[in-house]
């Protein structure tokens, strides 16, 4: 078989589009094509949208592992968290992974079970390992404002949903203007004292939230009645409820959550009490489901969207600029007023 005949006989290599082919489609340099994937600031925008659209029409995807090495970047960030069960960790990790895909990052995602000293440094090792150019911590416990829990300063961190002092950069939703909101409705209505469903006392978002609901009572001359735990579920919402329920004296009553709220309601339809003509109950959240309870639920809305914004925007900040970012950005709430709360009738 001659060299020519072997030279047939092998299967063509189809290549990928390259960057000159890109370039010579949209018009432009080699050079400005780099920039461009390069997420490079110094290309206007209109070229910027042909090279894109060159890029889109050619099926060219730029080489990360390529772009890593010039730039130091791996356009990629990790997430540790350490329970998916509550609703407000499952939208913030939701809206968090939303504001990274406009930003064109991958994310990774590690579930820490027990959340101990160990297992905070082991899951942010594990990232470190996994080339990430940031992190975001979604916390709900005291944790990082304890004393042996620190993790390396090489890294951007920003932290959702925990005490983490001056250390890191935090992000999370105004807990106290929520709760005020919540009790200062009740009030306005004419109710004589606001009764509090809590979360769990480990919790920072249930701390905040306990604290602004006794202090919104105490600045109007009202000692607080007995905050009382639950577990942001429904079944803790629904025992506690029980034992609002045979208290003719309760009638208001804010839940920390939206479930726990749920729970009461049960709990109150089935001891007679009638919501909200006897008694109004407001809850925190504004899950979707909350307007079809029965009644239809006052609750405090939480805007995980922004928050998710506000953590990559301060992430990828901290990336380019390598600057170490501290402070709390505190996203407000607004409270949604729906049929179970209602006037006092005495």
């Amino acid at each position: 078989m001659t060299d020519t005949a072997k030279d047939r006989s092998r299967p063509e290599t189809r290549r990928g589009p390259s960057m000159a082919d890109v370039a010579k489609l949209a018009g432009v340099s080699s050079q400005t094509v780099s920039r461009v994937s390069n997420e490079r600031r110094n290309v206007d925008e209109a070229t910027r949208e042909r090279v894109l659209a060159a890029m889109r029409r050619l099926g060219y995807k730029p080489n990360r592992a390529a772009r890593a090495l010039r730039t130091g970047r791996f356009r990629s960030i990790g997430v540790i968290t350490f329970t998916l069960s509550t609703y407000g960790n499952m939208r913030t990790l939701d809206a968090i992974t939303a504001a990274a895909a406009e930003e064109d990052l991958t994310v990774t995602v590690i579930r820490i079970p027990d959340p101990t000293t160990g297992t905070v440094s082991g899951a942010y090792r594990r990232l470190s390992e996994q080339a990430v150019d940031g992190v975001v911590i979604i916390f709900e416990a005291h944790l990082l404002d304890q004393a042996d829990i620190t993790l390396p300063d090489d890294q951007p961190v920003v932290v959702v949903d925990s005490n983490a002092g001056d250390a890191y950069a935090v992000v999370d939703t105004d807990q106290e203007l929520g709760a005020r909101q919540a009790t200062e409705h009740l009030l306005g209505l004419g109710h004589p004292t606001v009764w509090h469903i809590a979360g769990p006392e480990d919790s920072f978002s249930a701390h905040h939230r306990v604290t602004a609901w006794a202090e919104t009572l105490r600045a109007r001359g009202i000692t607080s009645p007995l905050a009382m735990r639950g577990d942001w579920s429904t079944d803790s919402g629904y025992r506690i409820g029980r034992e609002l329920a045979a208290r003719p004296e309760v009638s208001a009553v804010f839940a920390a959550n939206d479930q726990m709220a749920l729970g009461a309601l049960q709990a109150l339809h089935e001891a007679g009490r009638d919501v909200p003509g006897e008694v109004s109950v407001v809850g925190f959240d504004d899950m979707p489901e909350s307007k079809a309870f029965w009644p239809p639920l006052t609750t405090v809305h939480q805007d995980f969207a922004e928050v998710g914004r506000r953590c990559i925007e301060k992430l990828v900040h901290a990336i380019e600029t390598k600057e170490h970012e501290t402070g709390r950005a505190l996203v407000p709430t607004r409270l949604i007023v729906r049929e179970s709360t209602a006037r006092y009738a005495g």
